[in-house]
């Protein structure tokens, strides 16, 4: 086989990002339009990923967020984005870069792009940040409750107004985009 040295692997991934980076920036001005939400899977100990140690105790290797009907404060960067998320009833920022992403799922047209991540042994040199921890429940309860999704449970688990967290002490879980097809 011949050597390629245009990468078009490469090309493909980073216009798949593009896909992903466009659709997010437009929901930040925007918002979701009808039925749309999404489902993203990232890989928690790439670098840049800043989340709470609480959570990145809870998911150590990689996490889904569910972006539908409660989140706040998205922000996208040509890098990657910004969301405000709950989880547990618990405020949280998560920061992550478009390069820790390993899937992109909107089940309500059945759309899936999946990426390769560099692995971490890869970026031994950069260094993984964690964001300073939720703020105490005092605090939480001035704060108004409208905008805050569920966090991962599993995907195939999943059902509509779901938002309990998977139990204490359980790793993220590896589901295959494909269990959310309709068949």
């Amino acid at each position: 086989m011949a050597d390629d040295h245009i990468r078009y692997d490469i090309l493909a991934q980073e216009a798949l990002r593009g896909v992903m980076r466009k659709v997010l920036a437009e929901v930040a001005k925007t918002g979701l339009p009808g039925n749309h939400h999404f489902f993203i899977t990232f890989v928690t100990d790439a670098p840049g990923v800043r989340i709470s140690s609480r959570l990145r105790e809870r998911y150590p290797d990689q996490m889904t967020i569910v972006i539908q009907y409660q989140y706040w404060d998205l922000k996208v960067t040509d890098a990657g984005f910004e969301i405000g998320l709950s989880f547990s009833d618990v405020p949280e920022k998560l920061e992550i870069p478009f390069s820790a992403v390993r899937g992109f799922y909107d089940p309500s047209v059945s759309f899936e792009l999946e990426f390769d991540v560099k692995p971490e042994a890869d970026a031994a040199n950069e260094s993984v940040q964690s964001l300073p921890e939720a703020k105490p429940a005092e605090e939480q309860a001035k704060e108004p409750k409208s905008k805050a999704p569920a966090a991962k449970k599993s995907k195939a688990d999943k059902k509509d107004g779901d938002d309990e967290e998977e139990a204490p002490g359980k790793g993220a879980e590896v589901v295959s985009l494909d269990s959310f097809r309709k068949k």
